[in-house]
């Protein structure tokens, strides 16, 4: 992304904050907002944080006028232009500048933490994004510096691509259909052999032809053959039956 100086961006926003006169610093170790008078702000009012091109720019204002109380141009966070407090969370010292070169260290507290918290949110944000931008830029100007890679053909030139891990598909892989007229198997639950399953209902099946007796009756007698389809069992029949009919003739006019 290109910088636009002239871009004024809002970074952060707060509707009051309180300032304080600050002591000298005594040692090395910071500063400590017990050492202020906490309950006695020298000044109260609305804070803005906006950003241009890579800076970024404390901003306190009149609540109610808009009029630019004070203002501290950060170029780097953490830095010497902000600084946190040791004892507490809600107070930082920062340096404020009028635009002639002069500079000064103030307080600035918040009357809530959640305040304090967006406002160091804020100030990291912005040169986390500044760092990122340097670094991009930097890329871009080795890239460019660097002599570029032809990797275009040249004329008449060839590669030549093998393709690994392909397998060639078998040619004796294919099965073989089955010629027209050829026997099929049976069907699945179908019983192998050939065995023919009796008719349902219990039928029996029906000869279609006849079945010739008399070679059974043969004994080699001149007693002549019965013709199919006559009674085997004439003879044998007509004897009862002769002597069954002399019984009823002998007494049929017998009357008791």
């Amino acid at each position: 992304m290109a910088e636009d100086d002239s871009y004024e961006s809002m970074l952060c926003v707060k509707p009051e904050v309180h300032v304080y006169r600050i002591p000298p610093r005594a040692s090395n170790r910071g500063y400590r907002a017990a050492d202020w008078k906490l309950d006695e702000p020298a000044w109260s009012g609305r804070m803005k944080i906006t950003a241009k091109g890579k800076m970024a720019f404390i901003k306190l204002e009149d609540k109610n006028t808009g009029e630019l109380f004070a203002q501290a141009p950060v170029d780097q966070y953490p830095g010497c232009v902000v600084e946190a407090v040791t004892d507490s969370s809600r107070y930082f010292v920062i340096r404020i500048e009028d635009g002639n070169g002069r500079h000064a260290f103030i307080g600035l507290g918040f009357a809530d933490r959640g305040d304090s918290f967006d406002f160091n949110v804020a100030l990291q944000d912005h040169f986390k994004w500044v760092k990122q931008e340097g670094e991009l830029a930097k890329l871009e100007a080795t890239q460019s510096a660097a002599p570029k890679l032809d990797l275009s053909f040249k004329e008449g030139q060839t590669i030549k691509i093998s393709l690994g891990n392909i397998k060639k598909k078998d040619a004796g892989g294919a099965k073989p259909r089955p010629a027209a007229g050829s026997l099929l198997p049976p069907p699945p639950g179908g019983k192998p052999g050939g065995a023919v399953l009796p008719p349902p209902g219990g039928q029996q099946p029906v000869s279609a032809a006849p079945i010739n007796a008399a070679p059974l009756l043969d004994f080699g007698s001149s007693v002549p053959v019965a013709q199919p389809g006559s009674d085997l069992w004439g003879d044998f029949t007509s004897a009862g039956s002769n002597s069954n009919k002399d019984d009823v003739q002998s007494g049929w006019v017998q009357f008791s």
